[in-house]
Parts: C-alpha cells; sequence; structure tokens
C-alpha cells in the first residue's frame, strides 16, 4: 500500500481546457490525450503538453517586388491553432517557429504573384483592390504549409502594404494621373451617350414634334461638336 501511495502521484497528470498531452513510452509514440480534468497513465509514460489555444502573430514587413516588379512592403497577421499535436510535436522542430517561417515565406510568395495596383486593367487582381480574395489565397497557400505540423490556419489577412518609400512618391503622382485620365473619360463617354439620346429623340420625335431624319454626315458632325 505504502508504494502504492508512493508511486500513483507520478503517474497523474492534469490537463486544463485546450490543451492536450502526447504520451510516449521509451522513444516509442503510444497516443495524444485531450480529456480535460486530472489524468492516471502508466508509470513510464512520459508526457509533453501542447496548448490548443487559438494564437495569433504579425509577420515582421518585408519588402518585396510584386509581379510588376514594384518594390512594395508588405506584412500580415496569422491566426492559427495546433489540431493534430503528434503532428505538431513529431512532425517538425519547433511548431511555433515552422508557422512564422512559413507564413513569411508565403506572404513574401503572394506579393511576387500579383501587382499592387493596375492602372490598365480594371479586372486585374490586385494586392490593394481585391482584399478579400488575396487574403483568401494567402490562408490556402499557408495551409498547405502548415499541415505538416499538425496546424490549423484560421485567418490570414494583409495588415501592412504600401509602396516602398523610395517610389512611393511617384506611385502617387501615377495613381493620380491615372485617376484623372478615368474622370476625363467618363465626361465623354457621359456627353457622347447625351448626344445619342438627343439624335434619337430628334428622329423618334419623343418631345412631340416631327421626326427628324440625320444622315451619318450629320450625326458625325454632332458627336464631334
Amino acid at each position: 500500500m505504502f508504494l502504492f501511495f508512493l508511486i500513483a502521484p507520478m503517474c497523474l497528470y492534469m490537463l486544463q481546457p485546450n490543451q492536450a498531452a502526447v504520451l510516449t513510452l521509451f522513444g516509442a509514440y503510444r497516443g495524444s490525450d485531450e480529456t480535460q480534468g486530472l489524468r492516471f497513465t502508466n508509470l513510464f509514460y512520459s508526457k509533453k503538453k501542447i496548448s490548443l489555444r487559438v494564437r495569433n502573430f504579425t509577420t515582421q514587413t518585408a519588402k518585396v517586388n510584386d509581379a510588376n516588379g514594384n518594390p512594395i512592403e508588405i506584412g500580415a497577421v496569422v491566426v492559427w491553432r495546433v489540431v493534430d499535436v503528434a503532428k505538431a510535436v513529431f512532425g517538425v522542430e519547433n511548431f511555433t517557429n515552422y508557422v512564422h517561417t512559413q507564413s513569411e515565406a508565403a506572404v513574401r510568395n503572394l506579393a511576387r504573384s500579383y501587382p499592387y495596383d493596375s492602372f490598365e486593367d480594371e479586372d486585374e487582381i490586385t494586392l490593394i483592390g481585391d482584399a478579400s480574395e488575396v487574403n483568401d489565397n494567402l490562408r490556402t497557400e499557408l495551409q498547405e504549409r502548415a499541415r505538416a505540423a499538425g496546424v490549423e490556419i484560421l485567418e490570414a489577412r494583409l495588415n501592412d502594404l504600401a509602396y516602398a518609400p523610395e517610389i512611393a512618391e511617384a506611385m502617387l503622382r501615377r495613381q493620380q494621373a491615372a485617376a484623372i485620365v478615368a474622370a476625363r473619360a467618363k465626361i465623354v463617354e457621359g456627353a457622347v451617350l447625351m448626344v445619342r439620346e438627343a439624335i434619337d429623340a430628334l428622329e423618334e420625335g419623343t418631345d412631340g414634334s416631327d421626326p427628324i431624319r440625320l444622315d451619318d454626315e450629320r450625326k458625325a458632325t454632332l458627336l464631334l461638336t
């Protein structure tokens, strides 16, 4: 009886909520335990506790060239948790460092895959203009990288995105010029539409007057004046 009370405490361990333990026997994996409370196990089992709580961190801001070759500064927030404690312990050397390193690599790869902004093609996916799709793609890529560590990526989103200081002023002027050109194009488009509607009204007599037939030359003159 004395021996039992001496050994029993060494067989007990406690698991808090959102905590798990990896059990090994002389270096051999014997299972994972995620049941909270006071636990009893083989005296010779080694126990390594792992937190299952949700974690988050911000990657270091990196300077990378985007898909157009423009230097940008980019960083992201990553929210993650361990879902497979055996992989987290045995799959990689240090699962926390692994997630951090892979996150920064994924952010850099994302930056190279898309342009920061697009001045020619309005339908092109860009880092600044399509945040939702870009963030989804980042999370998908990071999940593929993190699977080896038994980690689930709950969220990954860009939180730091800007042109590098050395080109920021030049790109701002380019954006302003593009905005002016786009505004002028809209004005011209609206003016042409108004003239076309006026021509249609004249030819159909929609204002109560007699219809007026215009030849192509007169229509062209009205559109150009």
